[in-house]
């Protein structure tokens, strides 16, 4: 990918940019456990997430688009697949179906691209084999294929030493497909997996700090029945491109603004850009608009709600590295078990872009000033990738292995237009 300088600033306004990546699979997951169709639009048509779909039709599902609306009709009973689960890039889906399967009876294999089957599992793993969960996998069960003989767990009590939105989903899943659970963590992670399952009828409450999950037992949950709302952290690179703009103006409609996902919005805020947020509707989640406008951004240093903006850490790096001062960004240590290792990747990026800044074991930081066009690898990393094509519309960028983007985000650069850049894919 090859991005150039923006010319000017701009004003722009986006009605559908790309539906939530989260709210998607999750979509595709928890429609298995009803015993209705579900019925869910503007479905993100991404690889990863039509990945999740593709599982849940090979484990009993009929799916079916009709008038661009995806009804996903679910199995009598989760059974064992015929096939591999094929994940493709999507740790997301691996994990989150991981913990549901280690709760149905029945055998299963997950595996995914030659990325995702280098990425570590063992922080769902391990919590699931320490309740009783059947799992094998290379590396003791660290990286895929992952093979998982489902079934027979007891009801447990697990207390997370890290926030992860998806270990809680993975251990909320095998809690309630086998016998109940408490769950804990050391703070709230994002936490669409409770809003939804809870809005589909599922027993699940809090109680000293405490997730309490009811078993389902015989019972099935409700349908999903929902539009899903645009995604917060594909809206935050267009975000970040007007904070490191002055005067620059972009408007995003119908965005998910649970609190647990705009973060990384509320950092941009304190660092000077002005943004606003309204309401507009509430069904599992609060949606409506956010209005971002760019200004002199100053350094900030960031420690805490560290899970609500970990997706953003990447995109937050480049406001930092266009902002005057020291910025950093602290108990990150997650970043370096994603797609890659995010800290060092964007570290060197940064670096070879001209621009000063260092690791911490868990975090990073960064000294804002002119930035200059390199060659970035992106180490097949959408998010590496995309957050450099912002940093590109101040000083130009070239972007190796910028195809997978498509992973998450397949119009991304249609969008990045839409802000007058000229891209070339």
């Amino acid at each position: 990918m090859r991005v150039e300088p923006l010319k000017s600033k701009f004003d722009v306004e986006f009605d559908l940019v790309s539906t939530d990546k989260s709210i998607s699979h999750r979509c595709a997951i928890f429609s298995l456990l009803s015993d209705e169709t579900s019925v869910i639009s503007n479905y993100l048509e991404a690889e990863d997430t039509l990945n999740s779909l593709a599982i849940a039709s090979k484990l009993g599902a009929k799916v079916e688009k009709i008038d661009d609306k995806y009804h996903i009709t679910p199995p009598a009973q989760i059974s064992s697949a015929k096939s591999i689960l094929e994940c493709g890039n999507s740790g997301t889906a691996m994990r989150i179906y991981m913990g549901l399967l280690a709760g149905c009876d029945g055998f299963y294999v997950l595996s995914g691209d030659e990325y995702l089957n280098e990425r570590p599992m063992r922080r769902v793993a391990d919590p699931l084999i320490k309740i009783g969960a059947k799992i094998d996998g290379r590396d003791k069960a660290n990286k895929a294929p992952i093979a998982i003989r489902g079934g027979n767990l007891e009801y447990f009590n697990y207390d997370s030493a890290i926030a992860s939105a998806q270990v809680k989903s993975a251990l909320i899943l095998a809690g309630l497909c086998a016998k109940g659970c408490e769950f804990s963590e050391p703070e709230l992670s994002r936490d669409h997996s409770e809003r939804m399952l809870k809005g589909m009828g599922a027993d699940i409450s809090y109680e000293d700090g405490k997730i309490i999950v009811k078993p389902l037992g015989s019972k099935k949950l409700k349908p999903l029945i929902m539009s899903v709302p645009n995604d917060p952290s594909s809206c935050f690179f267009y975000a970040v491109a007007a904070a490191i703009t002055p005067g620059a103006r972009v408007k995003f409609k119908n965005i998910l603004l649970n609190k647990t996902r705009i973060e990384a919005y509320k950092v941009l805020e304190k660092m000077g850009a002005k943004i606003s947020y309204t309401i507009t509707s509430s069904q599992y989640e609060d949606i409506g608009d956010i209005e971002i406008i760019g200004d002199k951004l100053e350094a900030i240093s960031v420690d805490d709600n560290i899970s609500w903006l970990i997706d953003e850490a990447p995109a937050l790096a480049i406001a930092f590295a266009c902002a005057s001062g020291k910025s950093e960004l602290r108990n990150a240590a997650e970043l370096r078990v994603k797609e890659c290792d995010r800290i060092t990747v964007t570290i060197n990026a940064l670096k070879a872009c001209g621009i000063e800044a260092g690791e911490y074991e868990d975090g990073f930081w960064v000294v804002g000033s002119k930035p200059k066009r390199a060659l970035i690898d992106s180490h097949g990393d959408h998010r590496i990738a995309m957050s450099f094509a912002v940093l590109g519309l101040k000083c130009g960028m070239d972007i190796s292995k910028s195809e997978f983007i498509a992973t998450s985000f397949p119009k991304f650069s249609h969008f990045l237009r839409s802000l007058g850049a000229k891209v070339e894919d």
